[in-house]
């Protein structure tokens, strides 16, 4: 059953509660549905978690515990979600999300390299800066979306699996 896979893989509450970037919701963390393990609760999460995981902002986690709270999503996994871009994944993801914003504005893609310094951003964000925002919102809302709707049937499928497996046993 999912709930049992995903209660092995959670961080604890309590190291969520006192994390200090997030003792800025203060007593909402508090709320004990933020940490209930229900289809609804965890499809959601995946759905913010995903968001935030291909929004190249820091402080991702902030911003998916605030969204999490709001819809009333499963709090730790929402969190732990937005590592899916960490420091490993994150160059081939962004290039991803930079070549799909290329092929929606149709423009050429151009090679470049990266490079520590501030000029570089600033000349960056005028060549291909659009086309890696556009990318990076369009594959956000995609992947929230399929993440969402996979979870749900998959949640779904494994409670319908439970119950046969129930039926048959009393039969």
């Amino acid at each position: 059953m999912p709930k049992k896979m995903i209660q092995r893989l959670m961080p604890d509450h309590q190291t969520i509660k006192n994390n200090k970037h997030l003792k800025v919701f203060g007593a909402l963390l508090h709320n004990a549905n933020l940490w209930h393990l229900n289809r609804r609760s965890v499809s959601k999460a995946f759905a913010v978690g995903l968001f935030f995981a291909f929004i190249p902002v820091p402080f991702q986690m902030v911003l998916a515990a605030g969204l999490a709270i709001i819809v009333h999503a499963n709090l730790p996994l929402s969190i732990a979600l937005v590592w899916i871009t960490n420091p490993l994944t994150m160059p081939a993801i962004f290039y991803a999300c930079y070549l799909v914003g290329t092929w929606i504005i149709g423009v050429p893609t151009r090679k470049f390299a990266f490079e520590a310094s501030w000029q570089w951003l600033v000349e960056s964000v005028s060549t291909i800066g659009p086309a890696f925002i556009i990318g990076c919102g369009v594959l956000a809302v995609l992947f929230s979306f399929l993440g969402f709707i996979t979870i749900n049937s998959f949640w779904r499928f494994s409670v319908r699996k439970e119950w046969k497996k129930r039926q048959q046993s009393r039969d």
